[in-house]
């Protein structure tokens, strides 16, 4: 197959095999952090990575960063700083005994049978139809099983952090299940997350990756671990209006990264204010002008008069 048409011509290119590796690394220091903190707070701070690579791409890549994405970068930054303030409490989780009881919850596996229904669906009945045309069809599949193995990293997590206790993890089917849970859905996510960006521009699919992803997640995780029950008005008015912060600078960083900033893409009335303005200038160098006229005016006079006079003589 061919760039731009889905396939996987990307498997060819050492390029693409650096950039997995470096984003494997990555991923290792996020599961790190999904162990430790909710993820209704790690995963929108993902939004960072983005801003980190708009920055070293301006720097090393000579990339523009217009006015609209350093808006963007720092809308990102507020956001994020807005969020951890207001950060949820998830319920304590320290054993595998206790990650499935979570797991049984009737919530949980509805949500967990949704997301597989629809995944499914969107795979074989509207991929084939609208994936090379709509942006939603592939970056839904890899938003719906990324909250699936959200969950998997955290249960991962505590079987490791037992494991270090001392503790016989290795022998818990939890701990195994988990982890074959994970190499799935993290293939699903790579294969179709590749296909989105081989057919569609990145400006477009990641901010909407972006923002599916991190709803999934947090809807996944208020559901498994009811990090959103305790939590008091104000801090559920944070939160989500941290996110819907980062949801804007995203979108500006991206959406309107390869537009050049004019007056000419100002409101109209922001224009017609810069024009009297300039007009207003102009008014007043005019003034200023005339005030200075007379003066050269009568120096001009005076030197002819003299030369008159140098003449007759």
């Amino acid at each position: 197959p061919y760039l731009g048409q889905g396939g996987h011509a990307y498997l060819q290119e050492w390029l693409w095999w650096a950039g997995l590796l470096c984003m494997g690394v990555g991923e290792a220091a996020n599961f790190a952090a999904y162990a430790f903190a909710p993820a209704t707070l790690v995963t929108p701070l993902g939004a960072l990575s983005v801003l980190v690579s708009a920055v070293l791409s301006s720097t090393f890549l000579n990339e523009q960063l217009n006015v609209h994405g350093k808006i963007g970068c720092i809308l990102s930054i507020l956001g994020s700083t807005v969020m951890v303030i207001h950060a949820p409490q998830e319920e304590e989780v320290s054993s595998l005994e206790s990650m499935v009881e979570k797991l049984k919850d009737p919530g949980f596996i509805v949500f967990a049978v949704c997301v597989l229904v629809s995944s499914l669906l969107l795979i074989f009945v509207a991929g084939p139809r609208y994936g090379q045309s709509n942006v939603l069809v592939y970056v839904l599949v890899c938003s719906a099983i990324g909250s699936l193995s959200v969950s998997c990293v955290k249960g991962l997590g505590i079987a490791l952090k037992e494991l270090f206790s001392g503790k016989p993890v290795l022998k818990e089917p939890l701990g195994w299940v988990l982890l074959v849970c994970l190499v799935i859905c993290i293939s699903i996510q790579i294969n179709y997350l590749n296909k989105a960006l081989d057919i569609f521009n990145t400006s477009v699919v990641t901010p909407v990756y972006y923002v599916l992803f991190t709803t999934a997640v947090m809807m996944c995780s208020a559901i498994l671990f009811k990090e959103w029950q305790h939590m008091v008005l104000d801090n559920i008015v944070g939160t989500i209006s941290g996110f819907l912060t980062i949801v804007s600078g995203i979108f500006l960083l991206h959406a309107f990264r390869d537009m050049p900033f004019t007056p000419d893409l100002l409101p109209l009335f922001l224009q017609q204010g810069r024009a009297e303005l300039h007009a207003s200038w102009r008014s007043a160098d005019r003034h200023q002008s005339c005030q200075h006229q007379p003066l050269l005016p009568s120096e001009d006079k005076g030197s002819q008069s003299a030369e008159e006079e140098g003449e007759s003589v």
